[in-house]
């Protein structure tokens, strides 16, 4: 049965998928914006900050850490794709992060390629912000294939989503 965090959360992005959303580019993923640890392009989509220091923000490590966990299976290390499995640092430079969302929540058939969905898989669904942060920064170059080295510390903000999502049921 799908959990309710999970049934709303694509709820939601599927109606903003439908929205002409899909077909506006991501745009500039420069940070203008930020909320708890947490920062926005001008659009409004989650984006990563890397400091001078070269330490990143905590959900662009949180999102290298849930691909490696969950994606790198299929989409190979570093979002760099397989023989079976595009290359997703390159599909966020198209996709926004609507249509990131819905593809990951809901799936996606293309010709015999098939993503499933991931609706159901907490360590998805709870870092979907965090997965897209990722692999934006890697698209761009803002960081380098890898663990990153130097990281900023968990915010409150997070471990309390973290929380309530993974104890929804």
């Amino acid at each position: 049965m799908r959990s309710s965090i999970a049934g709303a959360v694509a709820l939601g992005v599927m109606m903003f998928v439908g929205t002409s959303a899909m077909a506006e580019a991501p745009g500039d993923p420069k940070a203008v914006k930020s909320e708890n640890g947490k920062y926005f392009d001008a659009k409004g989509d989650p984006t990563y900050n890397v400091g001078a220091d070269g330490a990143v923000d905590w959900y662009t490590f949180s999102g290298y850490r849930r691909y490696h966990a969950e994606c790198h299976v299929c989409h190979g290390p570093n979002g760099g794709g397989s023989t079976y499995a595009p290359a997703l640092k390159e599909s966020v430079k198209r996709f926004n992060y609507a249509e990131f969302a819905g593809i990951v929540i809901g799936g996606r058939q293309n010709g015999n390629s098939v993503m499933p969905a991931f609706a159901d898989n907490k360590n998805a669904v709870c870092y979907i912000d965090d997965l897209y942060v990722y692999l934006r920064a890697l698209s761009t170059g803002a960081v380098q294939p890898g663990r990153p080295e130097k990281k900023e510390p968990a915010p409150e903000a997070f471990k309390k989503a973290e929380a309530d999502c993974m104890a929804a049921k």
